[in-house]
């Protein structure tokens, strides 16, 4: 199988070179060349991948006219074993949601969306400087930015999917959006509840912060019971407000040790390189340095909190003065950029989202 970087792959001194789907579904890529010249950030772009909970049916439907899009989707029927496209364009949302299926569909609906992307806009591509995926997200980033291949990164994201959703159905679990105040204590509430767990007979009962969204808003999972005690005494912790996620289980959590021996069985057998662009671990908000790096952290990220609001900070961080990137959400939804706008307003301005569903064309290039 070919490297699939989906649209962007060797670097050489003039920078990233764009490399189309057709390409990277037939041939491998060559010999790696050196980095790509630092540019000034005003002329680079970032791009964001989604992660599971953004997924709708009727994804893809817009991208199916530009080039290798129904390549991906033939590919991903080999390797998933049903047909991927059918369930995205048509559902049952009930099924799409499903954990196994949701996070292949994310995956592949975000690089397809890359693809029409680079259709209408080949520079954005060209000058992508760095990329950071949310949760599942972050093997779309790393195949866009050659570290992994499409068909292995896809292989793995079906073991990882199917590891979790199994793992979800041992517990009774979840996770509970929380918006916040200033003086809202996360720790002392996790805590809190799982006292009121043990005093209900849980034994090792877990509830912690699972997602760092933007300033005052986290996701905290585990046991059911736990996330009920912290809904019914929301005032006492100063939640402004509490919602339970549409998911089957707590992601992010120490609940989902029992998916990490399959994912990382599989992230051995497959090869990994260096990305040729930055790309932040969701972990530690860093950026990748090498593969056996990749490796461990896309393991440990099943049972470590997704640092996104830290990540935000790491991806635009700069010199007063200096512009900022502009960015690029690449899949289904607007949340990536709902949150970059609660955590940088600046950055936000330059933020533009690439729609997964629609068939007219977009003039990118007006913002």
């Amino acid at each position: 199988t070919g490297r699939a970087v989906a649209a962007a792959a060797c670097s050489g001194p003039g920078g990233v070179r764009a490399v189309n789907l057709a390409e990277l579904l037939q041939s491998s890529v060559g010999d790696e060349e050196p980095a790509p010249a630092r540019r000034p950030p005003q002329e680079g772009t970032v791009l964001l991948f989604p992660g599971q909970g953004s997924q709708f049916v009727g994804m893809g439907r817009g991208l199916l006219r530009y080039p290798n899009v129904r390549d991906m989707f033939r590919v991903a029927e080999k390797v998933l074993g049903y047909d991927l496209l059918s369930l995205c364009l048509r559902g049952p949302q009930a099924e799409l949601d499903r954990t196994l299926h949701c996070q292949p569909a994310v995956f592949l609906a975000s690089l397809a969306a890359v693809e029409k992307l680079h259709h209408q806009q080949p520079s954005v591509i060209e000058n992508c400087v760095a990329a950071a995926g949310f949760s599942v997200g972050e093997f779309a980033a790393l195949v866009f930015a050659g570290a992994l291949d499409y068909t292995e990164a896809l292989y793995a994201v079906k073991v990882r999917a199917e590891a979790m959703q199994k793992a979800s159905e041992a517990v009774p679990s979840g996770m509970l959006s929380v918006i916040g105040r200033r003086e809202s204590n996360y720790n002392f509430a996790c805590l809190e509840a799982r006292e009121h767990c043990k005093s209900l007979g849980i034994e090792n009962p877990v509830c912690e912060v699972s997602n760092y969204l933007f300033p005052d808003s986290r996701v905290i999972a585990g046991h059911l019971q736990a996330l009920e005690f912290l809904q019914e005494n929301s005032r006492k912790y100063y939640f402004k407000r509490t919602k339970m996620l549409p998911v089957s289980g707590a992601f992010h959590t120490r609940l989902m040790e029992p998916a990490t021996e399959p994912l990382a069985e599989v992230l051995k057998s497959i090869k990994i390189q260096k990305p040729f662009i930055c790309v932040y671990s969701n972990v530690d908000s860093n950026k990748y340095v090498h593969s056996k790096h990749i490796q461990r952290l896309l393991v440990k990220q099943l049972v470590s909190p997704v640092k996104w609001e830290q990540t935000m900070h790491a991806v635009y961080e700069r010199q007063q003065g200096v512009e900022f990137p502009y960015t690029y959400e690449v899949g289904p939804g607007k949340q990536l950029g709902a949150i970059l706008r609660n955590c940088n307003l600046k950055a936000w301005k330059l933020y533009k989202h690439i729609d997964v569903s629609e068939d007219e064309e977009e003039n990118l290039n007006q913002y």
